[in-house]
């Protein structure tokens, strides 16, 4: 991939090749389909929304592309506790995963809390 001028575009697109990977691992290995696609659906759906934003066609529409990569990062972050607690992938990947997750939502927080301010000055 070319790099984008975006650092939180490269984090989650850095995790969606990470979630691809963990996901191929748990349907080959555990034979875990059906949470794992869910994992699979929304870890990737980070980097897709991002990218929908970085050429969307005003400030609102920017702003609601990021409030949902926002809610598909928070469901990642339930579907990588949900697959921890449940035994599907082990502390050592669940903690792995948790920094990066955590800083995308931090990243994406931070965008909807400026693009929020600079749409109602």
């Amino acid at each position: 991939m070319e790099k984008s001028k975006s650092i939180v575009m490269n984090k989650a697109y850095a995790f969606s090749i990470h979630i691809i990977g963990l996901c191929k691992d748990m349907q080959s290995q555990k034979k875990e389909y059906v949470l794992s696609k869910q994992l699979l659906r929304s870890g990737t759906a980070i980097g897709a929304l991002i990218m929908e934003g970085e050429h969307a066609q005003s400030k609102a529409d920017f702003l609601n592309k990021m409030n949902v990569a926002l809610k598909e990062a928070n469901e990642t972050k339930y579907w990588l506790m949900l697959l921890h607690d449940t035994g599907y992938i082990d502390d050592r990947t669940f903690e792995a995963f948790s920094p990066d997750i955590k800083e995308i939502l931090r990243l994406l927080v931070s965008i909807v809390k400026t693009t929020k301010n600079r749409l109602n000055r």
